[in-house]
This record gives structure tokens, C-alpha cells and sequence, in this order.
């Protein structure tokens, strides 16, 4: 297998704090790997990291291929159409590239609404704009900064049978930044736990579903690091 992303030995430093320390973590082509951990254990800074828009005091980013994000909290542009905002996410491809009819064949529940402002969506529909939005960007992973947060379980399930498609029928390689741990490793391949801004835990999903660790810090424990 070829790594599509890889970071080794990734460290990221504000005012002095540090949120990453020596963050070794790879994704594969065709593979959905999980990055699950509490708030403020580092997660959204790593997706940051990957994107380009902070730079690291130390360590090594490698990105084969290209990479699109899914941001927390969706960050649509409100005043914009849903069309509009699927078309911003192709630009760089382009006048033909911004052909949004791939997007509403994956994503059909957009059809209905493309030519509504994307400020008066639902949140889950404002995260199928922003998934659909990221794939514009024809990528080769999709990092996707907690697909659940704030959505009802039946829009996750939703959305999680999307990212399955993507994964399975295009071979898509998919980073899932998630709070929901059960979420994460039911869906993905190999997971890593992120703790104080180091990964703790790392292995295959199933193995770490079955690790009482995890399940400690899923309930609100803690992870120990180990030296």
C-alpha cells in the first residue's frame, strides 16, 4: 500500500504550549483510518497541520496526492446557494472541473435544495454541502473534522453509508477526526488515539473497540502515554 498522508515525529507549539508532540500517523490509499480523542487533545491542530494552515515547530508532513478538508463546524458561505458553494470547492480545477452533477448523484438529498442558501440548511445538510463541497476538489483523501457533531443519529447514519460509497466504489482514502469513538471505529479500518496532543493507542479499530482503555477514555478517563 502507498501512503497518501504520513506524518513523523510532528510536533506543533502555540505561544510556547505545545498541542502536538511527536505525532507519527499514516493513511493509506484506499484505506479510512480514525483519530479519536477528548477535546483539546490535539485533533483539530493536526487537521490544521495537514492543510497547510499552521506550521510545525518540528517533524515531517508528506502528502501523496490531494487532500481536501471537511472543516469543523462546516464553515459554509451562508449568503451562498448550496450550488455556489459546491462550485467554490472546484475552482481550482478550472470551468469544467466545477461541474456539480457528480455531487447531487452522490449526495441525491441535495438536489431538492442546490438553489436554497446554504445559512438556511439544516446542519445536516450543511455537512453533506461540505462533504460535497470538499469532493469538488477531486481529492485523494478526505480529512474530515467531526463528521457528527451536533447532528442526529439518523443524519450520521446517513452520511456515514456516503463516506462507505466513496471508500469502497472510488477508493477514497478518508482521516476521521471524531469525538465519537464508537462511530469512528465502527467505521474505519485502524484508529489512533490522541491524548494531550500524542498518540496513546494505535492499532486495527476492532482490536482498539475491544481496548478497556478506550473505552475509559470514550466514558471520560483517561488514556496513560506511554514513555
Amino acid at each position: 500500500m502507498t501512503a497518501v498522508v504520513e506524518t513523523h515525529d510532528l510536533t506543533v507549539r502555540y505561544s510556547g504550549a505545545t498541542a502536538l508532540d511527536g505525532v507519527d500517523l499514516t493513511v493509506h490509499d484506499h484505506e479510512m483510518v480514525a483519530l479519536i480523542g477528548a477535546n483539546g487533545a490535539g485533533k483539530s491542530t493536526l487537521v490544521k497541520a495537514l492543510s497547510g494552515l499552521i506550521r510545525p515547530a518540528s517533524g515531517t508532513i508528506t502528502v501523496n496526492g490531494r487532500l481536501a478538508q471537511v472543516p469543523e463546524g462546516r464553515e459554509m458561505f451562508g449568503d451562498l446557494t448550496v450550488d455556489d458553494n459546491l462550485r467554490l470547492g472546484g475552482w481550482r480545477n478550472g470551468r469544467h472541473g466545477r461541474d456539480t452533477t457528480a455531487i447531487y448523484d452522490l449526495l441525491p438529498e441535495l438536489t431538492t435544495v442546490r438553489h436554497r442558501k446554504a445559512g438556511a440548511l439544516s446542519g445536516g445538510q450543511q455537512q453533506m454541502v461540505a462533504i460535497g463541497r470538499a469532493l469538488m476538489a477531486r481529492p485523494d483523501i478526505l480529512v474530515i473534522d467531526e463528521l457528527s457533531l451536533g447532528l442526529a443519529p439518523l443524519i450520521v447514519t446517513t452520511l456515514v453509508d456516503h463516506l462507505r460509497t466513496l471508500n469502497t466504489d472510488r477508493g477514497l482514502a478518508v482521516l476521521l477526526i471524531e469525538q465519537n469513538a464508537r462511530l469512528a471505529l465502527d467505521l474505519c479500518d485502524r484508529a489512533y488515539v490522541l491524548e494531550a496532543g500524542r498518540i496513546a493507542l494505535q492499532g486495527p479499530a476492532a482490536t482498539l473497540a475491544d481496548d478497556p482503555r478506550v473505552a475509559a477514555a470514550y466514558l471520560g478517563g483517561h488514556v496513560a502515554v506511554t514513555p
